[in-house]
C-alpha cells in the first residue's frame, strides 16, 4: 500500500472567521457555502486535499458560539467533536476582529487536544501588517502553538503556504479516499447547502437562521443529459415564507435562478429546479428536525 503524508485537519473558530471560504480556496473549487450569516456552516464538511506526496482531509466545522436553541448546542457539539481524533488542530481568527472571549473559549478546546496546533489569521488584507502582529501577539500570549500562518483566502495571499505548513505536522499514512474525491459530503446535503446558501445571502436578520433546506427528489435524465430536483425550504413563521416567496414570486426566483448557476457547475448538466416554501413551526428547538435536516451530528 502506498505511504504518503495523510491525515485530518480540523478549522475551529468563532462564526464567519473564514473557515468555509479558506476550504474553499484550497480547494480551488466551491465545496463548502459562504454567507456574511453568522452559523452559516451547519455540517461538519470534509474537503480532501489529494497531492502527489500527501492527502489532507480538512474538516470545516459550525462556528462556536453561545447557542440560544437546540439547533446552536447540536452545532456547538458537533464542532467540539471534531476536534478528537485529528492530526492538526487549527484555531481560526478573523483578522479584523479582535481577540475576545469567544475566541478563548475556543482556544481552551483547541490547546486541550492532543493533536498538532496551527494558529490561523484569516483576511490578512482587511488589516495593516502592525494590526495582524497585534492579533497573532494576544493569541499566542494565551496559549502555545506548533506554527502560525497567516492568509487571505480571497486574495488568493498563502493559501498554498498553509496548506504546505499543515501538511509538514501529518504522519506518513494510507490515502484515505479516492485520489478524485472532493469531498464526502453526499450530493444531496450538498445541492441543499447550495440552495440555502442563496436564501442566506438575498435575506437579513432573523429569516436566515430559520431556514432548512431538503432534497424530496433529485433525478438524472441520461437521455437530455438535464437533472431535476424538487427541493423544500423550510421556515418557522408565515411571515418568513412571505420574505422567502416575495411580491409575486420575485425573491423565490432569484433564489432558483442563483442556485442554479451553481448547481449546474457542481453536477455538469442542465438543472431543472423546483422550490416551495414551507412552514414548520419553532424547528430549530426540535431535535426530530435538527436530525431530519441532518445538522450538526444529527443528533
Amino acid at each position: 500500500m502506498e505511504t504518503v503524508k495523510s491525515g485530518f485537519v480540523v478549522l475551529v473558530g468563532r462564526p464567519n472567521t473564514g473557515k468555509s471560504t479558506l476550504i474553499n480556496a484550497v480547494m480551488g473549487s466551491k465545496v463548502a457555502i459562504t454567507s456574511d450569516t453568522p452559523q452559516t456552516t451547519r455540517h461538519r464538511l470534509r474537503a480532501v486535499v489529494d497531492r502527489e506526496d500527501s492527502q489532507m482531509i480538512l474538516v470545516d466545522t459550525p462556528g462556536l458560539h453561545k447557542p440560544h436553541d437546540a439547533l446552536g448546542e447540536e452545532l456547538n457539539r458537533s464542532a467540539l467533536l471534531a476536534l478528537a481524533d485529528v492530526d492538526v488542530a487549527c484555531l481560526v481568527l478573523d483578522a479584523s476582529q479582535p481577540f475576545g472571549r469567544g475566541d478563548e473559549w475556543v482556544a481552551k478546546h483547541v490547546a486541550a487536544s492532543r493533536s498538532k496546533k496551527v494558529l490561523v489569521l484569516t483576511k490578512a488584507d482587511l488589516v495593516s501588517q502592525e494590526l495582524a502582529e497585534k492579533q497573532l501577539a494576544t493569541a499566542r500570549a494565551f496559549m502555545d502553538f506548533d506554527d502560525i500562518v497567516v492568509v487571505s483566502a480571497k486574495e488568493d495571499f498563502n493559501v498554498v503556504g498553509f496548506v504546505d505548513t499543515v501538511v509538514a505536522f501529518l504522519p506518513d499514512g494510507p490515502r484515505y479516499f479516492p485520489r478524485d474525491m472532493s469531498t464526502d459530503q453526499p450530493l444531496e446535503v450538498m445541492v441543499a447547502e447550495f440552495i440555502r446558501e442563496k436564501v442566506l445571502r438575498s435575506t437579513r436578520d432573523e429569516v436566515p437562521h430559520a431556514v432548512g433546506v431538503v432534497i424530496e427528489d433529485l433525478k438524472y435524465h441520461e437521455a437530455k443529459d438535464t437533472v431535476t430536483i424538487y427541493a423544500v425550504i423550510f421556515v418557522e413563521r408565515e411571515s418568513q415564507k412571505g420574505i422567502i416567496v416575495g411580491k409575486g414570486g420575485t425573491m423565490i426566483k432569484r433564489v432558483g435562478v442563483e442556485a442554479r448557476a451553481d448547481l449546474e457547475r457542481l453536477l455538469g448538466s442542465k438543472v431543472y429546479l423546483d422550490l416551495i416554501v414551507k412552514v414548520k413551526r419553532d424547528w430549530r428547538r426540535d431535535a426530530s428536525q435538527i436530525k431530519r435536516f441532518g445538522y450538526g451530528e444529527g443528533l
